[in-house]
C-alpha cells in the first residue's frame, strides 16, 4: 500500500519514482529506530501488537490523505498486450514480472556474496553470535528494514501499472506476499521467487478452469496442503 502510495504521489509531483522508493527505505529504517528496535527487547505478544498497531495507523492515515477511493496512476507509456504463442500477456504486469525477478536476484546475490549480506545473515540467525564477531546487530536491522521498505516502494511502483489501488487493497496482496514468502521458506529468497511463480501460476490457472472469485480459494487450499506435508516451506531448512 505505501509502495503505491509514494509512487503516487511522486508521479503528480513530476519527481524521480527513485524518490519514492528512496522515501520508504529512509521510513523503514526510522521505523525500526523509532520503534521496532525498543519492542524486540519485549515479549513476542508486544512485538506482534505493535507492528499490528503500525499497520493500523500507516492505513487510517492514507485514508485521511487520499480517502478511501481507487486511484491509478496517470496512463504509461507501458500499455497495451503482448501475443506469446496466443496467449495475451499485459505489458505492465510482463514488465512487472521481469523486473520482481531481477530485483529477486539483485537480493540473493546480495546476502549471498557481499560482506553486507553476511553480516545480515549473521545477525538473523543469531545476533548475540554476531555482536561477539564485531557485528553492530541494530545497523544490519536498519538496514534490513530499510531494504523491505524500499523493496516494497518498488513493488507497489510496479503493480501499480497494472492495478487501481485503494488504502484497504494491500491486505489482499499482503496476505498472498505471506503465503509466498512461507510456501518458500522462511529466510530462502530463492524459495520465495519459486513460491511466487508457482502461485501466480495456479492463480491464473484456477480463475480460467473455474472462475476468478475462486483462484484464491485454491491457492490457500494448496497452501494447507503443501504446508501439512511440508512445514518447512519448498526450500526451508527444517
Amino acid at each position: 500500500m505505501l509502495g503505491f502510495f509514494a509512487n503516487f504521489a511522486v508521479a503528480f509531483t513530476y519527481l524521480s519514482p527513485m524518490v519514492g522508493i528512496y522515501s520508504l527505505f529512509v521510513l523503514g529504517v526510522i521505523v525500526y529506530i523509532s520503534l521496532i528496535r525498543h519492542v524486540m527487547r519485549g515479549p513476542m505478544l508486544a512485538q506482534i501488537l505493535s507492528t499490528f498497531g503500525l499497520a493500523l495507523l500507516l492505513r487510517y492515515t492514507a485514508f485521511w490523505i487520499f480517502s478511501a477511493n481507487f486511484v491509478s496512476l496517470p496512463q504509461v507509456s507501458l500499455s497495451g498486450t503482448l501475443n506469446v504463442a496466443g496467449i495475451l500477456m499485459p505489458v505492465p504486469q510482463l514488465v512487472a514480472g521481469v523486473a520482481a525477478i531481477a530485483l529477486t536476484f539483485a537480493l540473493h546475490l546480495l546476502l549471498t556474496r557481499t560482506t553486507v549480506g553476511s553480516q545480515l545473515l549473521a545477525v538473523a540467525e543469531d545476533r548475540n553470535a554476531a555482536m561477539l564477531m564485531g557485528i553492530r546487530p541494530d545497523r544490519m536491522q536498519a538496514l534490513a528494514w530499510g531494504l523491505a521498505a524500499g523493496s516494497a516502494g518498488i513493488a507497489g511502483a510496479l503493480m501499480a501499472m497494472s492495478y487501481p489501488w485503494s488504502p484497504s487493497v494491500g491486505e489482499t496482496f499482503g496476505l498472498t506476499a505471506f503465503v509466498v514468502v512461507t510456501l518458500g521458506g522462511f529466510g530462502s529468497v530463492p524459495g520465495a521467487m519459486y513460491a511466487g511463480l508457482i502461485i501466480g501460476l495456479i492463480q491464473a490457472l484456477s480463475a480460467y478452469w473455474f472462475g476468478p472469485i475462486y483462484k484464491d480459494i485454491v491457492v490457500y487450499a494448496l497452501f494447507v496442503a503443501l504446508l501439512w506435508l511440508r512445514p518447512q516451506g519448498l526450500m526451508g531448512k527444517a
